[in-house]
């Protein structure tokens, strides 16, 4: 069964945790068989647009789930699954 994502943007400036984080929300993502597009935002204006002042940070479908930090893909996974309805 496959699920729409509409989107998944890694919020930050190309630091090693944002790397992190695109490559563990990827993993994740794919683990649950989910359809996505991985978009990475880097101009600090759009970051902090979305309100967020401490990166890497993750947005799913728009909306800040993560900031400040680079989850496991275990934890990705959960976090993914309870924003799927």
């Amino acid at each position: 069964m496959k699920f729409i994502m509409k989107k998944l943007q890694i919020l930050g400036t190309g630091c090693a945790k944002c790397d992190k984080l695109a490559a563990n929300t990827e993993s994740a993502a794919k683990e649950l068989n989910l359809e996505y597009q991985l978009e990475k935002v880097t101009d600090i204006g759009e970051i902090m647009k979305l309100g967020v002042i401490m990166t890497p940070a993750l947005a799913v479908d728009g909306e800040v789930k993560v900031a400040g930090k680079a989850p496991s893909v275990e934890e990705l996974k959960d976090l993914l699954a309870r924003n799927l309805c």
